[in-house]
This record gives C-alpha cells, sequence and structure tokens, in this order.
C-alpha cells in the first residue's frame, strides 16, 4: 500500500507500473510531473449529488475514467498527487470502492520527496492507450446517513468513528467551510488526518508504530471497526488509507459532516 521513492525509480519502466497523478489543476501536473505519470483530476472521480460535493459518481462513470487512464487489472498503480497526499488517497479510496485497490499504493512523500532527492522530472504527457478495465464494486465500503446515525449512538460498540478535521473544527470552535453547525457526530473521535505525517512540512507518513499508538490512543483496538469521516470525504481519505494500512477493518462516511449538519441528527461539542 505504500512505496518509497527508491523504490519507484528502481520500477519506474516496470512494464506493467502505471503511475498517476491526482490533481484539482492540472498546472500541477504540467509544470513537471514523475517521468510517464499520467494525470486524472479530481473532478474526473467525484460527483455532487443531492447538493453535497465529492460524492463518488457510479462505478461505471469511473470505470470509463480509470481506462482512459490506461489501466488494466495486471496494472500496478502508484499514486500521488496535490494537497500533501490527500488527492492520492482519496484515488485510492476510489480504486478500493472499484475492487481494485489490491494493486496500488501510495507514493511515500510524494513528488515533494522525488525532487527533494533530485530526481528525474519530466513535462512531457504520455501517449495513453485507452482499455479494457473489470471491476468488483465494494458499496459495503460506504456508510450511509442513517448508517451513521445509527453508529453514532452508541459510545462502546464496534466501530470507532474517527473526525479527520482540524481539532478546531472537530471541538465546535470553528466552522467547517461552507457548514452551517459547529462540533462533531456524536461519540466520534478527532484524529487530524495531519498528525500521520512526519511533520508539518512533510508528505510521509510517520513509521507504522508511531500510527498504531495513535490510534490505540483513539481507542482503535484489534477488532475494532474504523469509520473516518470529514467536511466532505477528502481528509478522511487519508484516515481511511492509514487504517487499512495498519490493518483495520475500514469504511468511510463520504457524505461526511457536509451531509451531517444538513440532517436532523444532533452534533457533539
Amino acid at each position: 500500500m505504500l512505496v518509497s521513492t527508491e523504490w519507484l525509480a528502481d520500477h519506474l519502466r516496470d512494464s506493467n507500473l502505471i503511475v498517476l497523478c491526482i490533481v484539482d489543476d492540472e498546472r500541477f501536473y504540467l509544470a513537471g510531473h514523475i517521468p510517464g505519470a499520467r494525470m486524472i483530476r479530481l473532478a474526473q472521480i467525484v460527483t455532487t449529488r443531492e447538493a453535497i460535493p465529492n460524492e463518488l459518481p457510479s462505478p461505471s462513470n469511473l470505470q470509463h475514467v480509470f481506462e482512459a487512464a490506461g489501466l488494466s487489472n495486471n496494472s500496478h498503480i502508484i499514486l500521488y498527487g496535490e494537497r500533501s497526499g490527500i488527492l492520492a488517497a482519496r484515488a485510492y479510496f476510489t480504486l478500493d470502492y472499484l475492487g481494485l485497490a489490491d494493486r496500488a499504493a501510495l507514493l511515500d512523500g510524494g513528488v515533494e520527496k522525488w525532487r527533494a532527492e533530485r530526481r528525474e522530472d519530466s513535462t512531457a504527457v504520455p501517449a495513453v492507450r485507452v482499455t479494457k478495465l473489470g471491476i468488483r464494486p465494494r458499496p459495503e465500503i460506504l456508510v450511509s446517513l442513517a448508517q451513521m446515525t445509527e453508529y453514532s449512538r452508541s459510545a462502546k460498540g464496534d466501530a470507532v468513528l474517527m473526525d479527520a478535521r482540524p481539532p478546531s473544527e472537530y471541538a465546535g470552535e470553528k466552522l467547517s467551510e461552507d457548514v452551517s453547525k459547529a462540533g462533531h457526530i456524536p461519540n466520534a473521535v478527532g484524529l487530524y488526518w495531519r498528525n500521520f505525517l512526519r511533520d508539518d512540512s512533510s508528505t510521509e507518513l510517520k513509521p507504522a508504530n508511531e500510527l498504531e499508538a495513535l490510534f490505540h490512543a483513539s481507542g482503535v483496538t484489534a477488532g475494532k471497526e474504523v469509520v473516518s469521516y470529514c467536511r466532505t470525504g477528502m481528509q478522511s481519505s487519508f484516515s481511511y488509507f492509514v487504517a487499512k494500512y495498519l490493518g483495520y477493518r475500514t469504511r468511510m462516511y463520504d457524505g461526511s459532516f457536509y451531509e451531517w449538519s444538513r440532517s436532523s441528527p444532533p452534533v457533539q461539542h
């Protein structure tokens, strides 16, 4: 699920390797990227549904996006992108939803570490052949509003609800962007996604034992399920990735606090 820049440099010319750069703004890619990387825009893998942003499009639409990027069922997929790994993690979550994440990994440290090590950069846009891709959708990794409401009613269930937003938003000291209610989903724990990174300027994950300690301190133990959420399902994609990387059963409430705050369930401060 995680590869180093050294590993990628050694395997960059592997015939089945596909590097995907996930961007908000294509200038991030066009200004320079890892050689051979293909670009996917975030807008291609999210949609707004019933006024809730960053929802998953239909499996068939997502299948076409990844086919257009040249993915096949034999591809080994390496992901990186903007926002300190959030967009790469969202792409991983999307591939997991399609049943394809067993052949996907994040580039630890992203292009930032790649460049800091003075590795090869490119502005050439590779020719991509559209492929055929078999998918096995996994809707069970998604948590609905109704399911989240049930989860929120118990502080001692088998699931730990994990809020990936900044502490001030979790605590209700600050409103999340475009959200009218302050606070968090009842019985959720707050674990800011950036706490998983080595430091404020890094895009590398902390060592696994340090990540485990963060999860344990939040009440996540063996046998517990982690249900991540944030504002609109972006930050929580990183929490989803890390929880799965550590071996926990993981799901995501992708409607997140944006949907919750527009509905009738209560909030907690």
